[in-house]
Formats: structure tokens, sequence, C-alpha cells
């Protein structure tokens, strides 16, 4: 529990030491923490630079913290292995943080947290904290003796998912995306062209000094060099904005949605793709936006009040788990002339967007949400008309959550037949096409999330 008064750095082992304990989104649990604590601006970004810091290298801290210390890091209490991966992390990249105060500061973390108080814990964050500063920067694991342990305790990636890259793109290549997954994204808006164009958010956001500019392949993206809390610009206030990655800016328009239709967005808190869609209708026709969480539904019309869009139902239920004739009852027994599927993933896509996910996913959990995936895409394939359009996409890195997902429901459901996405992808986008037509961002993690879409078409008289 966060108390008012605390600082960044309790702040941020609060956060850690829940997320050690339990599943959770750093941006949430470090939001509600800060707010809590009554933390002033400088101390927001202090405990964020933490908190990211540690959760994007913690298998590197681990691995230098494990050369110096007698115990483990897997066996030390969540409080300890805490502390010591935030002192380790400000002793390791901080240069601007005196040592002395990273060593103590790690230490009264240790001294004040319930139940270690007193224990013989402190004296050994002490002991090892100080060993690290005294200790020189060893040699990385040999890449030559064993390549999956090299790329993982250097670039802090989880060893399961360096040995599947490995298996499927080589050395090269998987040591780019293991890099990529320390990248510190850009803060990205999508222009709501509802209120205002990119153009003239780009001269209002640059004026007011936040370095703004376009961005490089969506139409409608604005990339902010410098920015504090992006709820409390006044753009976003307006609504001329949202926040979103240019990677996921690029789904909708896959969709080429139309003014008048009838679109379904099946996945569609919080609202991201929903409004961008009802922003490309014009705010004219009917999208309704299904999501199984009635508490993330909430922040979807949130949204739309903020961003002025009125075309959107927000329904809650999972089609999944209520079959073709409620899902029909449900949805007001009408076909859909477009269906939007940003299916439920494992994430490996934005894992520098959201750290904790190196540390939370695991193999096993591929496999289980492309079972997810094709029931959903079962699902939805009956609420749409005959000739309509399907678009599938995931933010995800794997192969068994994207292109054998669609192949596995095309042979299942031979009314549909892929089509290329060309016609609705920028000309600088066109690098991230497939063979097989559909879009892939992974090659461009250095600048966006890693995101992956196909669209089908349904014959006509189904």
């Amino acid at each position: 529990m966060v108390k008012k008064g605390k600082g960044a750095r309790s702040v941020a082992h609060d956060v850690l030491v829940e997320l050690d304990r339990s599943d959770g989104m750093a941006d949430e649990l470090l939001e509600r923490a800060q707010g809590r604590a009554g933390l002033d601006e400088r101390d927001r970004a202090l405990a964020l630079e933490l908190t990211y810091g540690v959760l994007r290298r913690q298998a590197t801290l681990d691995w230098r913290l494990n050369l110096v210390a007698s115990r483990t890091m897997k066996r030390l209490p969540a409080q300890a292995r805490a502390a010591l991966r935030l002192g380790a992390y400000q002793l390791l990249y901080l240069d601007r943080i005196p040592a002395s105060a990273a060593v103590d500061e790690s230490v009264k973390l240790v001294k004040h947290a319930r139940p270690l108080a007193g224990s013989t814990v402190t004296g050994f964050v002490n002991a090892v904290l100080r060993s690290l500063m005294r200790q020189p920067a060893p040699a990385w694991p040999d890449p030559v003796a064993n390549p999956i342990v090299a790329l993982s305790t250097k670039y802090s990636c989880p060893s399961w998912l360096v040995e599947r890259w490995m298996a499927r793109y080589g050395p090269g290549k998987t040591e780019d995306l293991c890099q990529a997954t320390l990248a510190i994204p850009p803060l990205t808006l999508r222009a709501n062209t509802l209120k205002i164009n990119r153009e003239e958010l780009v001269r209002e956001l640059d004026r007011a000094g936040y370095g703004a500019h376009p961005t490089e392949v969506s139409d409608v993206g604005v990339v902010l060099e410098k920015c504090g809390r992006v709820t409390e610009l006044p753009q976003f206030q307006k609504g001329l904005c949202y926040v979103e990655d240019e990677a996921a800016q690029l789904i909708p328009q896959l969709l080429a949605p139309e003014p008048g239709e009838r679109i379904l967005d099946a996945c569609a808190a919080p609202g991201g793709k929903a409004t961008h869609l009802a922003a490309l209708m014009q705010n004219r026709g009917e999208i309704v936006a299904m999501d199984r969480s009635a508490k993330r539904l909430h922040l979807l019309q949130d949204n739309c009040q903020r961003l002025g869009v009125s075309i959107i139902k927000a329904v809650a239920g999972d089609l999944t788990a209520m079959g073709h004739a409620q899902a029909d009852r449900l949805l007001c027994g009408r076909r859909f002339d477009a269906v939007l599927v940003d299916a439920p993933c494992s994430g490996l896509g934005v894992v520098k967007r959201h750290p904790e996910a190196k540390w939370q996913k695991t193999a096993a959990e591929v496999d289980r949400q492309q079972a997810r995936q094709l029931a959903l895409l079962h699902e939805v394939s009956a609420l749409l008309r005959p000739g309509g359009r399907l678009v599938y996409s995931t933010c995800s890195t794997e192969p068994e959550e994207n292109e054998q997902v669609i192949e596995k429901f095309c042979r299942n459901h031979n009314e549909f037949r892929r089509e290329r996405v060309d016609p609705w992808v920028p000309d600088r986008g066109l690098d991230f096409l497939t063979s097989r037509g559909d879009l892939s961002t992974l090659s461009g993690l250095q600048s966006m999330d890693a995101f992956y879409a196909c669209r089908l078409r349904k014959a006509d008289g189904e």
C-alpha cells in the first residue's frame, strides 16, 4: 500500500514488488501509486524511470547481482529483490545519481519493508550493492558457447523467447529483436480528424514547445519529443488526439470503413481502433464496440465523449462464450458490413512499451491464445454479411498467433479469401507487407510496435 509522502524510489519499489508477486500492468499500477503518494512531476519522472528501467533490464541486473551475491536473486524475498534491482539499475545505468545515494536508499527500502525490518537481509542488500560498486564490469557470456544465454543476458530477454526467435530468424535478426525490447518507445498521438487535421495539431503542439513532428508512415500520427503527463495536454483534454502507437494507427485503415456502414469491433476496449474507425466514417453509421470487460468499456465510453464520437454502441460480452444464437440476439440480429478482430494475444509485440510482459509471458500462452483467436474468428464469421470485410490483427511477434491463425481459419471457412492490404497502406509503409500481402511491422521495431494484420473477404451469397 503506497502512503502519502512516499518518495519516488519507494513508489517504484512497491510497484516492482507487486509485479513480482502477481501479473499486472506496470503503467496502471504506477499511475495509481504515484497518485496515492502525491508525487510532484520531478519525482513522477524518477519513479517512471526507475520502474521501467528495472523491468527492461531485469535479467541483466540479476546476472550482475548474482555474480557478487552469496544467494541468488530467485531465493530472496520479493522486497529484497526489488531493492537490489533498483540499486543496481541506478549504479549501472543512471550516471546522475551518486553511488552512495543509490546504495543507501535501497537499504532503507528493505529496512522499512515488512516483514524484513530488523532482519539480516538489510545487511545483505548493503553488502551486495557495495560489492557491485567495487567490481569492474564483467565480460558478457560467450555467444559462441551459448548464444541463447548470451543474448538473453545482454539484452534482458527471457531465454524461451530468444530460443524461439533464434530457431526462426537466426542470430542476426534475433539480436535486433532482442535489442529492440530495450528501446524507449516514442510518445505517439493520433490526430482526431473529427476535430482537427494532423498539420494543425502538429503546429499547435510545436508552438507549445513539445517538439511535435509527423510520424513516418501513418497519415494521422504525431510524435512528441518532450512532454509531461499527456493527459494534462490541452489538446488531449479537448479531444484533439488519442495516445496510440504508429503501428496501431495503420490497422483501422485496412478495413476501409465507409460512412453509413455497420461495423463490429469485436475486442474494442479501451477504444483506440473503434474511435479511429468512427473518424474514418466521419461519425456517420454505426459501430458496435464489444468487449468482455465491462470495466474497460467504461474507458471506451469516456474516450468517445472526449473525442466527440457519437456512433459507437458499447456492448459487454464474450463472443466465444455465447455462441451464434445469443450473439445474434445481443447484436440485434443484423449482419455487419465489416468486422475488426483486434484479437487478444500474447502482446509480445509491445514489450518495449510494457516491459513487465517479458517476465509474465510463457511459451505455453502463445498456444493458448491461438485457440482463443480461432474461436473468436469462427464466431464473428457468422455475423458478417456476404461480401463483407474482416480484418484480423494482433500485437504479437509470433506466427502461431498471426499467419498460422489465418491459415487454419481459411481452411475451415472456405467462404473467406485473403485480400492483399496494399491499397490501404500508405506508400511509406509498403515495406511492411509480407509475401502474402499481409501487414507486419516486425521490421520497424525501433520506431513502432510489432503489429500483424490480415484482410479477408467473405464470398457473396454465403
